[in-house]
C-alpha cells in the first residue's frame, strides 16, 4: 500500500510540475539611477509597461515589473542589482550607464537589457553592436554626436549670440564629460565662447543664473544628466524668467518651459527595452540580440517661450522640426 501511495504522489507531482512552470509569472527587474519622480522614472516604467503589452505581457499577470531606485546615488545600484540576482529575476533592464555597470558587476548569466547607456563598447558591456557575445543587449544613446548640433541651433536662431552659459553635473569617474568636450571644440567653429557653470544642486540655481547674467550670458545650453533632469521645471522657468534662450538634449525640458531641444526620444529608447525583455523572455540570447543606437532625433520648439523671448524662429528651423509647441 505504501508503494501505491509514493506512486501515487510522485504521479501527480510529475503532472502537475509542468502545469506549476507554465503558470510562473516572469519577473523583470528595472534598475533605475534616479527617483521615483525623475524624468528617467516617469517614461520608463510607463513606457515599458505600454511596450509589453502589445507583445502580450501584462503588468502584473503575464509578467512582473519590479523598479528599483537608487536615489542618485550610484553606490545603492550596486545593493539593488544584488536584489534582483538574489530573487533570480528572468531579466534585468538596466536605465543609463551606471545601471547597465552595477548590473554587469552582480551577474554575467541573468540577461541584463541595457536601456539608453551610453557608448557599450568603450564601457566594456559589449565586443561589438552586431554580436555583444555577452548576457548584455539593448539600446544605446548618441549623444555626443548631438552637443555640437544644440549650439548650432542656438546660433541659428540668435545669429548675434556671442557668449552661452553651459550648465553640466561635473567630470565621469575618467575626468571626462563627453558632451562638454564636444561643446568646447565646436564653440570656435559656431563663433560663441562658453562659460561652464558645474550644477550644484535646485536651491543653488537662482544664484548661478545670477553669475551667468553677471558674465554676460545671453543663452544657455544644458548638458542632460540624472540630476539636472529633476529640476528642469525650475531650470526652465528660471531661464524664461531672465530671458535666456535655451536648448536642452530632451523634449520634456520644452514641455516644463524650455525654448529648444535636439536629442533622442526617451520614450521611443525605453519602449524599445520591451522588445528585448520579448525576445530574450521567449528563449533568444542575449548574443544573439543586435545592439541598437537611437538614430532618431527630434528637434521640438515651443513657440510660446519664443514669444515670451522675443525670439522669431528662422523658417528654415522650424521646418526642421519634429514638433513645434504653440
Amino acid at each position: 500500500m505504501r508503494r501505491i501511495g509514493l506512486a501515487v504522489v510522485l504521479a501527480v507531482s510529475l503532472t502537475l510540475a509542468p502545469f506549476a512552470e507554465a503558470q510562473r509569472v516572469p519577473e523583470v527587474g528595472v534598475l533605475i539611477l534616479g527617483t521615483g519622480l525623475s524624468l528617467t522614472a516617469e517614461r520608463v516604467v510607463p513606457s515599458m509597461r505600454e511596450a509589453l503589452r502589445g507583445f502580450g505581457w501584462i503588468d502584473g499577470q503575464t509578467i512582473t515589473l519590479k523598479p528599483r531606485f537608487a536615489d542618485l546615488k550610484e553606490e545603492r545600484l550596486t545593493a539593488l542589482a544584488q536584489e534582483f540576482v538574489d530573487r533570480r529575476v528572468d531579466v534585468i533592464v538596466a536605465i543609463g550607464t551606471p545601471a547597465t555597470a552595477a548590473a554587469r558587476r552582480a551577474t554575467t548569466s541573468i540577461p541584463i537589457v541595457m536601456s539608453g547607456a551610453s557608448d557599450p563598447i568603450a564601457s566594456g558591456f559589449a565586443r561589438n553592436l552586431a554580436r555583444p557575445d555577452t548576457n548584455i543587449t539593448g539600446t544605446s544613446l548618441v549623444l555626443t554626436e548631438t552637443a555640437a548640433k544644440r549650439l548650432q541651433l542656438l546660433k541659428e536662431v540668435a545669429p548675434r549670440l556671442r557668449r552661452t552659459a553651459v550648465l553640466y553635473e561635473g567630470v565621469g569617474p575618467a575626468g571626462r564629460n563627453a558632451q562638454l568636450d564636444e561643446l568646447r571644440a565646436a564653440a570656435p567653429r559656431v563663433g560663441v565662447e562658453i562659460q561652464e557653470f558645474v550644477y550644484r544642486d535646485r536651491s543653488a540655481l537662482p544664484a548661478q543664473f545670477s553669475e551667468m547674467l553677471a558674465r554676460r550670458a545671453e543663452s544657455l545650453v544644458v548638458v542632460a544628466g540624472h540630476r539636472i533632469d529633476k529640476a528642469r521645471a525650475p531650470l526652465a522657468q528660471l531661464a524664461l524668467r531672465h530671458r535666456l534662450p535655451t536648448v536642452f538634449t530632451f523634449r520634456e525640458y520644452v514641455e516644463a518651459e524650455g525654448f529648444m531641444s535636439y536629442g533622442p526620444n526617451l520614450g521611443w529608447v525605453h519602449q524599445r527595452a520591451a522588445y528585448y525583455v520579448d525576445r530574450l523572455l521567449r528563449g533568444t540570447k542575449p548574443a544573439d540580440l543586435p545592439i541598437e543606437q537611437a538614430a532618431t532625433f527630434e528637434l521640438v520648439i515651443s513657440l510660446k517661450t519664443a514669444k515670451a523671448l522675443g525670439l522669431t524662429i528662422p523658417q528654415s528651423v522650424l521646418l526642421r522640426a519634429d514638433q513645434v509647441i504653440q
